[in-house]
């Protein structure tokens, strides 16, 4: 199943500065490649679930392993079965709205 997520991970115990554990997720991310695009409070990921799920895991290892003693996550998760449907095309067609 084809699944749309967003996610927050956040370091706890590490500092005010989180961008090194960002920029270490988004590794994961790419490696994984997934189809992903960071923003401002997240990262909204594109994929099949399990594989999806799968880097979300080894964000957290990862995070573990850089020395963050906590971790908190959050996450948004949006499926459909009635049709394939990409992250830009729920951005265009918001935009086609606002247009009309």
């Amino acid at each position: 199943m084809n699944v749309i997520l967003e996610l927050c991970v956040i370091p706890m115990g590490v500092g005010v500065s989180v961008s090194e554990y960002v920029a270490a997720c988004e590794r994961v991310l790419n490696e994984a490649r997934l189809k992903v695009h960071l923003h401002a409070f997240g990262t909204n990921i594109e994929g099949e679930w399990d594989e999806v799920m799968a880097a979300v895991k080894r964000c957290h290892e990862v995070v573990h392993e850089m020395g963050a003693p906590r971790i908190t996550t959050s996450i948004k998760v949006g499926t459909r079965v009635d049709r394939e449907q990409t992250m830009e095309e729920k951005v265009q067609s918001v935009e086609a709205k606002l247009e009309g």
